[in-house]
């Protein structure tokens, strides 16, 4: 019985691989059988003329020069990352990173009171030059953000 079972399974196992053998060869062939389209001509060179050959026409008008951006469009353009003509708001808020990183003195990206007034405080006290403890206009002033400062070369 045993014997027989396994003589069963062997057939079966040969007739299966004979027929996958069978199947693959002629998918082979209709493979080879397809026609390819034929390539594409190769293209003459393009002739140049020569030196006296005349002109076929007048020259195309120039290129209006660029607008030059107003000063806002390009406040604008420097917080409008993805060019999408909008700001969100992480675009926005991009841009005060660096100043919060120098207020969060800890490095934990949490902004104590502390650390807060510190740099607060540091700040009245280096504009109240008479130490009277009240900003005049003049030392007001003073607390107004330096413009920064443009690079003398366009490299």
């Amino acid at each position: 019985m045993a014997v027989s079972r396994f003589l069963i399974g062997g057939i079966a196992s040969a007739l299966l691989l004979t027929g996958g053998v069978f199947l693959w060869k002629g998918h082979t062939q209709i493979a080879e059988e397809e026609v390819l389209p034929e390539p594409p001509p190769v293209m003459a060179a393009i002739p140049v003329a020569g030196a006296g050959a005349p002109k076929r026409g007048p020259a195309p008008p120039a290129l209006p020069a660029a607008k030059e951006a107003s000063r806002e469009e390009r406040r604008f353009n420097r917080f409008d990352r993805d060019r999408n003509d909008r700001i969100s708001r992480v675009e926005l808020m991009s841009s005060r990173t660096a100043a919060f990183r120098k207020l969060d003195k800890d490095g934990n990206n949490l902004l104590t009171f502390e650390e807060w007034a510190a740099a607060t405080g540091q700040r009245f006290a280096g504009a109240d030059g008479d130490k009277s403890g009240d900003l005049t206009r003049a030392e007001f002033a003073t607390t107004a953000p330096k413009p920064a400062v443009k690079p003398k070369c366009n490299c």
